[in-house]
């Protein structure tokens, strides 16, 4: 007998369950020094069906405790025992860090070869396995609002926040409507230590997707002018969607390679050159690179860096300020580009001592170094001259 319902049609079967530990160990063996795993992570997560956000980011968890603990694994053990061995560590260092001396943390969070290149404090290696913090910056007007809208602590500076919450602010309205960014603090320390003026123009000549940019001009009030410049299209492309979605109009997107001839023959009364750096003070946040970095990586970058100073003096009006900025904390890509540079114009620049944003009360130096510790965020090298007036 034939149903008068039409024909059967068997019912497809359900998605198998989501293992949160193979797809974690997908990423990291897709993960090297050509694919970071940020980014292995963000495709196997598009890729992956039914996957709920609690899932998401338990995954993300699982791939970068593996590297933040990864100086302590077994590098011949199967992955998912390197990522079991990774949570005991992680979950023993949240329940008593003390537990973990210096001199184990120094041995085995920080690759052998930084010894010849960081300064560092004792408790750097600490600060590196603590869990990252995410900082907002409200845009002006808005901090009511945040505070009254998102789960948050008020951070050091005005406007900056703390999230403590747990939804996914990429999607919320205060977001798309461009009430705040998500900005470390260490990168918000640069903006005030430019200290750009509504009546002057600046040039944010490394300014990538537009993060320092945006800085700049809520300091400016919306006013006076940003020339914001990078070599990759395509970073500045998503400069002009965030400018857009955060009401920022004050900045003309100028192409530039980082070579001789500027993006506009304009003279400026400030530049920052954030430059391409190793990203030693972002290692708590991205603890894969810490496995991927090399003595050659960062003795190549400090010579870029050193070129990009050099192309950008001229572009300086008389009494302009020049504020490099570095998220690193090797020696070869800060001090040692600070002295060269001062060393080399001694002639047509002179240093400026600036105060630590983070204690206001300090007496100004030069240049500053902000450690991970003493920012609850990421390192960061700073130092900033003026050029003389012409004789």
């Amino acid at each position: 007998m034939r149903s008068s319902g039409g024909s059967f049609r068997k019912p497809e079967p359900p998605p198998p369950p989501i293992s949160v530990p193979a797809l974690a160990a997908q990423v990291i063996e897709r993960a090297n020094r050509e694919v970071p795993a940020d980014a292995a992570l963000r495709s196997t997560l598009k890729n992956a069906r039914g996957l709920s956000p609690v899932d998401a980011e338990a995954i993300s968890n699982a791939v970068f405790q593996h590297y933040r603990w990864f100086g302590w694994l077994d590098a011949e053990a199967p992955i998912e025992a390197r990522l079991d061995h990774a949570a005991e560590l992680a979950s023993r260092f949240e329940r008593n860090p003390e537990s973990f001396s210096d001199n184990e943390l120094r041995a085995n969070a920080i690759p052998p070869w930084t010894s010849l290149q960081v300064e560092a404090p004792p408790n750097w290696a600490r600060s590196l396995q603590v869990q990252p913090r995410l900082w907002l910056r409200a845009h002006p007007n808005y901090s009511e609002k945040i505070q009254d809208q998102l789960e948050v602590k008020s951070g050091p500076f005005p406007g900056s926040f703390l999230y403590c919450g747990s939804e996914d602010l990429f999607v919320h309205p205060a977001f798309h409507a461009g009430e705040f960014e998500i900005q470390d603090l260490a990168s918000q320390a640069v903006g005030l230590v430019c200290a750009p003026q509504p009546t002057e123009t600046w040039w944010d000549a490394c300014a990538g997707e537009g993060g320092k940019t945006l800085h700049l001009s809520a300091l400016m009030q919306g006013k006076g002018m940003i020339w914001a410049s990078d070599r990759a299209a395509w970073r500045l492309e998503r400069l002009r969607r965030r400018t857009a979605r955060a009401h920022c109009f004050n900045y003309r997107v100028a192409p530039w390679d980082g070579g001789e001839k500027p993006p506009t023959r304009t003279e400026f009364d400030g530049i920052l050159v954030d430059a391409p750096c190793s990203g030693l003070g972002t290692w708590g946040r991205n603890p894969h690179a810490r496995w991927t970095t090399t003595t050659t990586d960062v003795l190549e970058l400090a010579e870029a860096q050193r070129r990009l100073l050099w192309h950008v003096r001229g572009s300086l009006k008389p009494g302009g300020r020049l504020v490099y900025a570095v998220c690193t904390l090797t020696r070869a890509e800060t001090s040692e580009v600070a002295d060269w540079f001062s060393q080399t114009f001694a002639d047509e620049f002179e240093s400026v001592p600036v105060v630590n944003p983070f204690d206001a009360h300090s007496a100004p130096v030069s240049p500053l170094t902000l450690w991970p510790a003493d920012t609850g965020g990421n390192g960061m090298f700073i130092a900033s001259w003026r050029r003389k007036a012409s004789k």
